[in-house]
C-alpha cells in the first residue's frame, strides 16, 4: 500500500498534539488588555493544534483556561490554506484549516476548525493549497463570517512556512 504526499500531510497535521481547552466566542477585548495588545514583538511562540482550537463550544461561547490564555498571543498553527476566491493563487487574507480540502464540499468544518487570516503586512502571500503549512502570527478568540460560513478563530500572520512536523 502507497501513501500519497498529501495524505502523508494530512496525517502529520492531525499528529501534532496539544491539550484541549475552552472560552466565549467573540468576547469583546477591552483597550489596553493583554489580549488586546499586538503580540507581534513577543519572542514566544506557542505551537498549537485543532485539537486545542476544538475546545471552543462555538454554540455557547465557552473556551477553556488554556484557550483564553492564548488570546491575543503567538502561536504557530498547522494546517491547508483556502483562498476566500477559488481562483486566487496568491492572497493576503484566506481561511486556514486542519484538512485538505475542508469547505471544498459542503457541510464545512465548524467554527473551532477554521481560523481566518489576514497578514499583517497586507503582503500577499503564494496560496499553496495541496501542501500542509505552518501559521505563525496573533491568534484572536472571534467570529468571522466568511464565504464558507461562520469562523471561530482569526490570526494576524507573520510567516507561513511549509510543515515539517517540528
Amino acid at each position: 500500500m502507497t501513501i500519497s504526499r498529501t495524505s502523508r500531510s494530512v496525517a502529520a497535521v492531525l499528529g501534532v498534539a496539544i491539550i484541549a481547552t475552552t472560552a466565549p466566542l467573540g468576547a469583546q477585548q477591552k483597550p489596553g488588555s493583554a489580549a488586546a495588545t499586538p503580540a507581534a514583538s513577543a519572542t514566544t511562540v506557542t505551537n498549537v493544534d485543532w485539537r486545542m482550537l476544538a475546545g471552543l463550544d462555538y454554540e455557547t461561547g465557552k473556551m477553556s483556561d488554556t484557550l483564553r490564555k492564548l488570546d491575543g498571543k503567538r502561536v504557530r498553527v498547522p494546517g491547508f490554506i483556502v483562498p476566500l476566491d477559488d481562483a486566487d493563487e496568491e492572497g493576503a487574507e484566506f481561511l486556514l484549516v486542519p484538512y485538505y480540502g475542508a469547505c471544498v464540499h459542503t457541510p464545512p468544518p465548524p467554527p473551532n476548525q477554521m481560523a481566518f487570516v489576514q497578514m499583517m503586512s497586507k503582503k500577499p502571500v503564494k496560496l499553496a493549497l495541496f501542501d500542509a503549512i505552518w501559521m505563525e502570527g496573533t491568534l484572536r478568540v472571534t467570529n468571522y463570517d466568511s464565504p464558507y460560513g461562520q469562523v471561530g478563530f482569526q490570526i494576524e500572520g507573520l510567516t507561513m512556512k511549509p510543515y515539517t512536523g517540528k
